[in-house]
């Protein structure tokens, strides 16, 4: 395909398969190395490494007070963006490099460092690494909400973008399984493991992400029509009633999406007994999450996309909850609910980023501006707050408990676990399936807002 053809496929509400290919494959380097830093970094750092849970705690904990001002100026500087390739492609390409950088230090920090010279390499490391994801996936999400303003094409849009995320997370479990192997032979090892596949992560990431820059398209008639002021952009997320309550139950879903993806490990082997199982739990979660996306998408078209997402939280709550009462042995049970709950995953990871884009419009039928970037910079904001908050939660929780790498666990430290890996999500997603059931913007609704912001266009 030319890039004149990737030109006219932008000005239609149909979105070519090609153009979502290019748009799918940055989330495959990037979930990548989301998926190492997310469910092997605590794990690293505390039985490789050394450093004490709390310690790693308050380090994420940190981060996230930076993320509060990195989030929503990236969110509020990519809306008013204006070159000649657009708005979200210049914030992608500037995005490789820190993303190659932060992610080689959290993999191959220096053996000559003392431990408090490494807790600090680990700080910036980690800031680093979010601040640069943060200047890649906001512009992204945003750039998916922009390819297409109709309903049910952005399903499959953002259905790609999953796909890709799972591709990349998927990728990284042979890698994590390779890690977890060679901690039998040792710390070193296990180091020389992780700073070469740092090396070779970089190299596909960059890939990827310059395929996007070069063959995707903007839509013109959206650049420099972002907020006036960074405030003022929070002031209308927040004064969008239906923006507000995602936003709550955004946060809640990634409370106890967190809890599941910080201590998979620690469960397959304190818990489960059985390190070298844990990427196979991921990878049923991560397999079925992608193999019914079409299904979803297809469901969502004939019953809406709010009752699949609904859907997708309360079936994952309670498989999780099942998960944190198993028992050594039970490791067949445990595969068959990752892979229920992966199913449920993948319906709300293809419809939930959706929604979130048609209340973008609403918004610009309300002020007159395409605030994608200040949207899904608080959505995101949000996500990561969540994570942080239940990393330096869990930090300090097995702290307290006792928990010492690389030995068998008190009945103190299992039953913090099981709470943690089960008993939160359960109550995470119980709590956002009750929220979101309020949720009233469907897809009359959204109908009505296009109509309204294609008359203003004509007049």
């Amino acid at each position: 395909m030319t890039i004149e053809q990737v030109n006219r496929d932008v000005e239609s509400t149909q979105v070519s398969a090609f153009s979502i290919f290019m748009y799918m494959l940055p989330p495959i380097g990037c979930g990548y190395m989301f998926c190492l830093v997310n469910l092997y970094i605590m794990k690293f750092a505390t039985d490789i490494l050394l450093i004490a849970p709390a310690v790693m705690g308050l380090i994420f904990g940190i981060s996230r007070i930076w993320d509060a001002v990195s989030d929503p100026l990236v969110g509020y500087y990519s809306d008013k963006t204006r070159t000649s390739i657009g708005r979200r492609r210049p914030w992608i390409l500037a995005s490789i490099i820190p993303i190659f950088l932060s992610f080689w230090m959290i993999s191959a920090p220096p053996e000559s460092l003392s431990m408090d010279q490494l807790a600090v390499w680990m700080g910036i490391a980690v800031i680093a690494f979010y601040s640069a994801q943060t200047i890649f996936i906001v512009p992204h999400m945003s750039l998916g909400a922009e390819l297409s303003v109709d309903y049910h094409e952005r399903n499959k849009v953002f259905a790609a973008r999953h796909a890709g995320w799972i591709g990349g997370y998927v990728l990284a479990l042979g890698t994590m399984y390779w890690l977890i192997s060679a901690e039998a032979e040792g710390d070193y090892q296990v180091r020389a493991l992780a700073e070469n596949q740092s090396y070779w992560a970089g190299v596909l990431t960059t890939i990827c992400l310059l395929a996007c820059v070069v063959f995707l398209r903007e839509r013109k008639e959206f650049l420099g029509r972002g907020a006036e002021k960074p405030w003022g952009a929070m002031r209308d997320i927040l004064a969008n009633p239906h923006a507000k309550l995602l936003l709550i139950v955004n946060f809640i879903e990634n409370l106890g999406g967190a809890s599941i993806v910080i201590l998979s490990v620690y469960n397959a082997e304190y818990v489960m007994k059985n390190a070298q199982m844990a990427p196979l739990f991921i990878l049923s979660y991560m397999v079925f999450s992608v193999l019914l996306v079409p299904f979803w998408i297809k469901l969502a078209r004939r019953f809406g996309k709010k009752p699949m997402w609904v859907g997708s939280l309360f079936v994952t709550g309670i498989c999780f909850a099942f998960m944190g009462i198993l028992q050594p042995g039970q490791e067949l049970h445990l595969l068959i609910l990752a892979g229920i709950a992966g199913a449920a995953g993948g319906c709300g990871g293809t419809v939930s980023p959706s929604i979130k884009s048609d209340i973008i419009d609403y918004d610009e039928l309300l002020t007159g501006q395409r605030k994608e970037g200040a949207y899904f910079a608080a959505w995101n904001f949000v996500g990561k707050s969540a994570y942080g908050v239940m990393l330096s939660l869990t930090g300090f929780a097995l702290s307290w408990a006792g928990f010492v790498p690389k030995a068998d666990q008190t009945e103190l430290v299992e039953n913090t676990l099981r709470f943690l890996y089960g008993g939160v999500p359960l109550i995470c997603y119980m709590a956002g399936t009750y929220l979101l059931l309020r949720f009233s913007f469907n897809e009359s609704e959204h109908a009505e807002v296009r109509a309204a912001l294609d008359a203003k266009v004509k007049s």
